[in-house]
């Protein structure tokens, strides 16, 4: 990939401005900084800053190395046999360092597993065996999925930061631990004090979204740092603070837009899961049809742009329709009548 993108800038008329979204993109671009810098433009965090956020278990280390408010956490292997070597409260949350690749063996759909008690982390303890991975262990800060807050943030190369807005989870699929299905803008001066406290004491660079969990309490306990543009920017550009488009202005020299604030209340939804994520709710269709149809940003759907929509419903119909011909085709072979033998 890294050959591929020299490649491509190289035979650009000028560098081109280079985003990324997925960890894998972003530690690329991180680790070949001065290689992509002779061809493209683009903003990132320092790399060994991105290398202990991405990674967990570093990420641990530096936030308590920081005094940042993160819930007590031990990185474990999934070979644990003892569950009593683990000091902490119940319930906790498991979840991988880094690699993702083997599991969903463990947690299926879900980012992380809920665990409400030693004697269910017991029980587990086969199929955490059933793979050889590093995970990481937090006690869990409970209350429900739309407790979790977020702050989102561009910080120019003189450490400024430029805009910023905060937002909420609405609903994930799956429920518990699931991915974001329905998202809010929101105005919470605390969870952008706390950003902003962040910013300053990780020296950060570039875009950034920190997730944070609104215990019972009302305090706020810090999950994690993503150093890279992420599905949030498409809802914060529709709410008025578009952090992609500063970061392009600022590439490229150009004037950056002069309208700095969200409005609260905007909403996000990735519809089909979403619909299965209030199913799973207990929300009648018929309310959440409403919602959705008031939502003001849909994920990879809009009224003045359908052909994507479209194109991907009449893949997903060829598809079924092909698993069907296979499915009738195996069917019918299995069912030949045997040869008369008469």
């Amino acid at each position: 990939m890294l050959n591929a993108l020299i490649r491509f800038g190289a035979t650009q008329s000028e560098p081109p401005a280079l985003f990324y979204q997925g960890d894998g993109e972003l530690l690329l671009i991180a680790q070949h900084q001065k290689q992509l810098e002779q061809v493209f433009r683009f903003v990132v965090a320092e790399p060994a800053l991105v290398e202990n956020l991405v990674n967990k278990a570093k990420f641990q280390k530096l936030a308590e190395h920081l005094n940042l408010p993160v819930p007590a956490t031990r990185r474990i292997h999934s070979s644990l046999k003892n569950v009593d070597e683990i000091d902490l409260r119940f319930p906790v949350i498991i979840k991988p360092v880094r690699e993702r690749t083997y599991w969903e063996a463990i947690g299926g759909r879900r980012k992380a597993l809920l665990v409400e008690s030693p004697e269910v982390l017991r029980k587990l303890l086969p199929q955490l065996a059933s793979v050889s991975i590093d995970l990481l262990i937090q006690e869990a800060i409970l209350g429900p999925e739309s407790s979790i807050e977020s702050y989102h943030v561009y910080v120019d190369q003189l450490g400024i930061i430029v805009a910023e807005f905060t937002g909420r989870k609405i609903r994930t699929f799956p429920v518990t631990c699931g991915h974001s299905t329905a998202l809010e803008t929101t105005d919470a001066p605390d969870v952008r004090a706390l950003g902003r406290e962040i910013v300053q004491k990780l020296n950060l660079r570039g875009v950034a979204k920190m997730d944070f969990k609104r215990g019972p309490e009302g305090t706020l306990y810090l999950l994690e740092v993503n150093p890279r543009f992420n599905l949030w920017h498409h809802l914060g550009a529709v709410a008025g603070v578009n952090l992609p488009a500063l970061v392009y202005a600022d590439l490229l020299g150009l004037p950056r837009s002069t309208n700095l604030v969200a409005r609260p209340g905007v909403r996000w939804s990735k519809l089909w899961s979403d619909m299965h994520a209030a199913r799973e709710c207990g929300t009648p269709v018929t309310t959440w049809l409403w919602w959705a149809l008031h939502c003001e940003a849909k994920s990879g759907m809009a009224w003045d742009d359908p052909v994507p929509i479209l194109r991907w419903a009449l893949a997903k119909f060829r598809l079924q329709r092909g698993a069907r011909s296979v499915r009738h085709r195996e069917g019918a072979l299995t069912r030949a009548p045997a040869a008369d033998k008469s």
